[in-house]
């Protein structure tokens, strides 16, 4: 059984994107089985069901807007580097209303249900053998796999919401009693569970870069060194899942291909703009290309 797994990443979702492009259109590979994380879990209905165009027209046509109904952030430029900073009107706001995050997300919940239809979910359980989402449950400390092959269609749309769901800058949303966010907060690249649910060969896309030898640039207010700590304590968590990942591959003879970024491609993986995510969706469909190219030239000097 093949599955893909696709990690967290906001709006480098467009890279991933572009690497599954190559590998299904251009390389060939069925999936059985698809696995996500964050926006991941926005990827990977829309490849089990084949609608890879529709899929980049939302990834490369996306907005602040789109996700965020009350946006806690404001994007200032210096040059070519983009900053974040706190959006004080917004921020207060929430404080006024009680929340306990700094904004909402519920114009992307609207988006999901725009762009995934009922007739895609069906299509989805009749032919593949699964789609799993991840999610944190925060109010028990554990992380949980949501499965298409369980939920209702608006359930499953609730779940790869709650999937995206950045704590504490997006909704906490409470469901069955237990308050839910970002899957990315327990399991950032689920391959470990890809192998659990009998992939025997797994082909993960994960949103960082393979050596992290670049000068991060830390927030210069509060908010923004918040965001840029968060950023690095994901990066931990991402690695450690390859880490477990490969070792789960090794164990069970599983055949484990990672495609990493070549470069780093924005300071907050929170920013949506168009021009950027168009250019990256291409830069993911490029580097698959080379990437699978190299492979096949290795495979045939090894036969020689």
């Amino acid at each position: 059984m093949r599955a893909l797994v696709i990690s967290g990443g906001g709006s480098k979702g467009a890279y991933a994107g572009g690497v599954a492009q190559y590998l299904i259109e251009e390389d060939g590979r069925d999936y059985d089985m698809f696995l996500g994380t964050s926006t991941g879990s926005l990827l990977v209905p829309h490849l089990a069901a084949g609608r890879i165009d529709k899929l980049h027209e939302v990834y490369t046509n996306v907005s602040q807007s789109d996700i965020f109904s009350v946006n806690p952030f404001v994007i200032r430029k210096k040059g070519k580097r983009e900053f974040v900073s706190i959006d004080f009107i917004n921020t207060l706001w929430q404080f006024i209303r009680m929340k306990r995050t700094f904004g909402e997300s519920k114009n992307l919940k609207k988006l999901i249900k725009r762009r995934f239809t009922e007739e895609e979910y069906q299509l989805i359980k009749q032919t593949k053998d699964d789609v799993v989402v991840t999610v944190s449950n925060l109010s028990k400390n554990s992380v949980e796999y949501k499965s298409i092959k369980t939920c209702t269609y608006e359930e499953f749309c609730d779940w790869i919401w709650i999937s995206c769901n950045y704590i504490p800058f997006m909704s906490l949303v409470k469901r069955n009693g237990h308050e839910y966010g970002d899957g990315g907060l327990g399991c950032i690249v689920p391959i470990r569970e890809a192998i659990l649910r009998g992939a025997t060969e797994v082909d993960a896309i994960v949103l960082k870069s393979e050596s992290m030898d670049h000068t991060k640039v830390l927030g210069k207010n509060p908010f923004s060194l918040m965001v840029s700590l968060f950023g690095h304590l994901l990066d931990r968590m991402e690695r450690n899942d390859v880490t477990i990942g490969k070792l789960a591959a090794k164990t069970n003879n599983v055949n484990l291909n990672l495609y990493y970024m070549p470069s780093k491609l924005t300071e907050n993986s929170l920013i949506f703009d168009k021009k950027l995510m168009t250019s990256w969706w291409k830069q993911g469909f490029e580097y698959a290309r080379k990437k699978c190219e190299e492979a096949s030239s290795n495979e045939l000097r090894e036969d020689n």
